[in-house]
């Protein structure tokens, strides 16, 4: 019996060519289109298009009346919509029964040219005449706060861990009319010179000083570091924000991590009785939402954002604030952003901000095309343009463009304003965070489980069936439109919804206790570049492996350094020391790991508190469990830097010390598990013997955790924990490295250090930007000569030889170093530190060490040890030092302290989509 179009899809606008699958449709079902039966061919799944309109070749395929792709060959009604890109994705999905070829063409997207006699200078949606109200926290200058934090912000990237680790000494001291010490921790700003994006990061922490949903702040500065806590307030005086109008102090971090947790936490803990406030009755016009889509589906643009952009268009007419971002995901929907604004200035400075993403980008060698994720791509979005205008709905068909302002900077006008941000959900938060946005209204078609420390999100899931599995993280069901309830009647309802919220009823993200915060992260490139960048249509375009090597950071043979006779026979004789390793897998290992891996951002922080829970599910057959947050796998772009993204992973996934591992997927990534899956097959590898958790596929946090438990207690009864073995100094791989002066005896010792592990068979590993390689003296005592050494590494790659190799390294972010010596496989890394100690790496032990009295003084809590004496028994003490550490005698000062993090670059040409 055929079925009715309307039964089976959603056709976007009257007039469109193609229909949008509501479910899975089986090849041969017939349907009813045009007055004809016509049978479909093949497999059409849930949210992907068909042609419902004969199209000939080279002709538009549209949504929303929207060209999105031209059809590559006469296309009949119940054709399948597919281009190579959605093939090629769905096949690594492990998709079958889908066409064997393309049927449609992603076309290039030609620079939109604004005709300013064709603009609508019209007006905003008309106000109520009995405005709303909400309780919240007025704060005596006409701003009022949804929530009352204290908050702790590493001013950058070097502070994150201090920053988190003093705000967790305070967690559940939350009390009436106090919403309890959050952290605003980021990963940006970490090397010793300024970054690109330091206009960003200073505007998102400028407007988190002054925010309304902050009570108190305390900025943590680092000595050395490229912004301070000065240069944010100075932004924030200049720059036109609100001045605060709670308590603000600074903390400048100078001695050891523990002594300085206590420094602080005693200046956080004099506040604890004077933040606390009484929410009074507020005007709704008070309230400024920061609109965002992630994880987008193809029913993003028919549900959930339309509702969205009606309570927006709600909340204007109330009096109230709504700001929508996400530059490079409104490309291709320049028309109907522009189809009422305020102003040509308006029009001309959304125009603007588009054109300058696009050209930082093509800088970088990518166009916007690069945007959507593989989440995008699965459920039905297939480019960048059917992304745009599904987008786009945020914006209400009846409500004025009022403001353009660009990223984390203060709103003037009000109403409906657009922020420039990336695509990235996290970075643009941030942003909008820092314009001072109080609640955040976040579409989702997956169902991103995100949400931001002191902020409250609401989630607005695009249909019943997956608001149904994610129920506990979603807090609005967008599908109800689908399944025929009227749009007034849910706005009306979700727009009382937003006034609980705003009055201190919990979203369903901060029921869920996790948050993250990640600041439009910095980009390399300032303009073009010969051999990389490309046209910003993409019409002029560059294959990943066309690019410069050492630009893309392409692998190497890995073949390690030469040394000389000479400098072999000048090393003094090693000491006796006493090794005793684990074995995994035939490898030597200094600890047993339980590994989760979250394969994106927004898989990191539930990927955290599994780990903390790992170590019980496990049992005494691993040593300890860690997981790897981190700000990648998605809202990034594409070509070489993912090529180094994975190099980084696989590199801890696969590294010798991970006895068991569970990778936790968010669903929507770019990275998803299935990615992982067939990297560790291409390298001949069983991915059954890694676990595999969907947040979204398995139905959220709790579920995730249950399947997690069960992964790993069956996992730890399935492995052996035999007693460590002796080993010879030959097993050993160490990554090894230093910050600030040495004086030369410290120098010769280092170099002594690794020259007796590489004559013993050993490996180790110098990051190409290091104080060490830097020193002629260092390059002649372990190699034998003072002449400069080349990369024998690409970063993050696998050592496979042993010997001395050197890394390549993109940035000088420590952070980033220690990741990606980590991932080349050494099983510790050692540090010579002068002036102040570092961040420890999640996986591989940081061991550091100081021949500096000043460094021994004022770090001495944080150092595992001090090199004394002449060059040899400098050597000779890290030597006793690295043995006990990794025969398990000794454990590494971060691991006691907690001072860890972990961070993938993104090397010279990847930036933020």
């Amino acid at each position: 019996m055929p079925e009715s179009l309307e039964k089976l899809a959603v056709v976007p606008e009257p007039g469109d060519n193609c229909a949008v699958a509501v479910a899975d449709i089986p090849a041969g079902t017939q349907v009813v289109i045009g007055g004809e039966i016509v049978r479909l061919p093949h497999l059409v799944m849930e949210g992907h298009r068909f042609v419902i309109a004969p199209i000939p070749a080279g002709g538009p395929l549209t949504s929303w009346l929207t060209p999105f792709a031209t059809a590559v060959r006469d296309l009949s009604p119940g054709d399948y919509v597919c281009t190579d890109q959605s093939l090629a994705l769905l096949k690594d999905r492990g998709v079958e029964g889908l066409p064997g070829v393309a049927s449609a063409a992603n076309v290039p997207l030609d620079p939109y040219q604004l005709d300013e006699s064709a603009l609508v200078i019209g007006e905003q949606v008309p106000p109520v005449e009995q405005p709303a109200t909400f309780l919240g926290y007025d704060r005596g200058d006409g701003r009022v706060g949804t929530r009352n934090h204290i908050v702790i912000c590493g001013v950058t990237s070097r502070g994150a861990s201090f920053a988190t680790a003093l705000a967790k000494r305070f967690a559940g001291r939350e009390a009436e009319g106090f919403d309890g010490v959050v952290a605003l921790a980021h990963t940006e700003a970490g090397e010793d010179t300024r970054p690109n994006n330091a206009e960003f990061v200073l505007s998102v922490l400028a407007g988190s000083v002054g925010h309304p949903n902050v009570a108190a702040i305390l900025l943590v500065d680092t000595e050395g570091a490229a912004l301070t806590s000065a240069e944010v307030l100075e932004h924030l005086r200049d720059g036109g924000y609100p001045a605060p109008t709670g308590i603000v102090e600074t903390f400048t971090r100078t001695g050891s991590f523990a002594a300085d947790l206590d420094q602080a936490a005693a200046i956080v803990e004099s506040w604890l009785e004077k933040v606390p406030a009484e929410r009074t009755p507020q005007p709704a016009a008070a309230l400024s939402l920061a609109l965002q889509c992630g994880g987008s589906d193809a029913f993003s643009g028919l549900s959930a954002n339309p509702l969205l952009g009606n309570v927006s268009a709600e909340l204007i007419r109330h009096g109230g604030t709504a700001v929508i971002a996400e530059t490079d995901e409104l490309i291709g929907a320049e028309p109907y952003v522009l189809k009422n604004v305020r102003s040509a200035e308006v029009a001309r400075a959304f125009v603007d901000r588009v054109n300058t993403f696009k050209e930082r980008v093509s800088w970088h060698g990518h166009t916007a095309e690069g945007n959507p994720s593989g989440g995008n791509v699965y459920r039905g979005l297939y480019n960048i343009v059917l992304k745009s205008v599904g987008a786009a709905r945020k914006l209400a068909r009846q409500v004025r463009l009022d403001e353009v302002v660009d990223y984390g900077r203060p709103i003037r006008h009000g109403g409906y304003v657009f922020m420039d941000s990336p695509g990235n959900d996290l970075e643009s938060v941030a942003g909008q965070v820092g314009c001072g946005c109080t609640m955040i209204h976040f579409t989702t078609g997956n169902g991103s489980i995100t949400n931001f420390p002191f902020v409250p999100t609401m989630k607005y899931v695009t249909t019943t069936g997956r608001f149904e599995l994610m129920n506990n993280e979603m807090d609005v069901n967008g599908g109800r439109y689908l399944d025929g309830e009227p749009m007034a009647e849910l706005t009306a309802e979700v727009f009382a919804q937003t006034l609980a919220i705003a009055s201190g009823t919990p979203s369903a993200g901060e029921r869920t206790g996790q948050s993250q915060v990640s600041i439009w992260r910095n980009w390399r490139q300032t303009g073009p570049v010969a051999g990389v960048s490309i046209s910003v249509d993409g019409r002029i375009a560059r294959r990943t492996e066309d690019l410069p090597a050492e630009l893309a950071d392409r692998s190497l043979p890995g073949e390690p350094l030469p040394v000389t006779p000479a400098a072999e026979a000048a090393l003094p004789p090693a000491p006796a020391v006493e090794l005793r390793l684990h074995r995994i897998d035939g490898r030597w290992a200094t600890e047993r790991i339980g590994l989760v891996l979250p394969t994106s951002l927004c898989s990191g922080q539930v990927g955290l508190g599994l780990s903390e829970q790992a170590e019980r599910w496990a049992g005494p057959v691993i040593d300890r469990a860690c997981a790897l947050p981190h700000t990648e796998g998605c809202g990034v772009s594409g070509g070489a830097v993912v090529d180094t993204y994975e190099r980084i992973m696989l590199g801890h996934l696969l590294h010798p010390n991970v006895l068991l591992a569970l990778l936790v997927e968010h669903g929507c990534e770019k990275t998803h598990n299935d990615w992982f899956r067939n990297a560790v097959l291409a390298r001949g590898l069983d991915p059954t013997r890694f676990g595999w958790a969907s947040i979204q596929l398995d139905g959220g946090i709790g579920q995730v955790t249950g399947k997690a438990e069960d992964w790993f207690t069956q996992a730890a009864a399935a492995v052996d924990s035999p007693d460590r073995e002796p080993a010879e100094l030959g097993a050993l791989s160490l990554g090894l490295d230093a910050r600030g002066a040495m004086r030369p005896a410290t120098v010769q010792a280092l170099a002594i250090l690794g020259g007796w592990i590489v004559a013993a068979g050993g490996t180790v590993v110098l990051s190409a930007t290091s104080t060490l390689l830097a020193d002629p003296e260092f390059r002649r005592t372990a190699f034998g000569s003072e002449d400069p050494v080349e990369p024998t590494l690409a970063h993050g790659q696998q050592s496979a030889a042993a010997g001395w190799q050197v890394m390549r390294n993109p940035t000088h972010d420590w952070t980033e170093t220690a990741s990606g010596l980590a991932a080349t496989g050494v099983q510790q890394v050692l540090v010579h530190v002068t002036g102040g100690t570092l961040t420890g790496e999640r996986l591989v032990p940081v061991l550091q060490v100081t021949a500096d009295p000043a460094t021994e003084e004022s770090c001495f809590g944080d150092l595992d040890g001090v090199l004394t004496g002449d060059a040899a028994a400098q050597a000779a003490g890290a030597l006793t030092l690295i043995a006990d550490a990794a025969s398990g005698r000794g454990r590494a000062a971060v691991l006691r302290t907690g001072n860890l993090g972990f961070q993938v670059t993104r090397g010279l040409l990847g930036t933020s989509m």
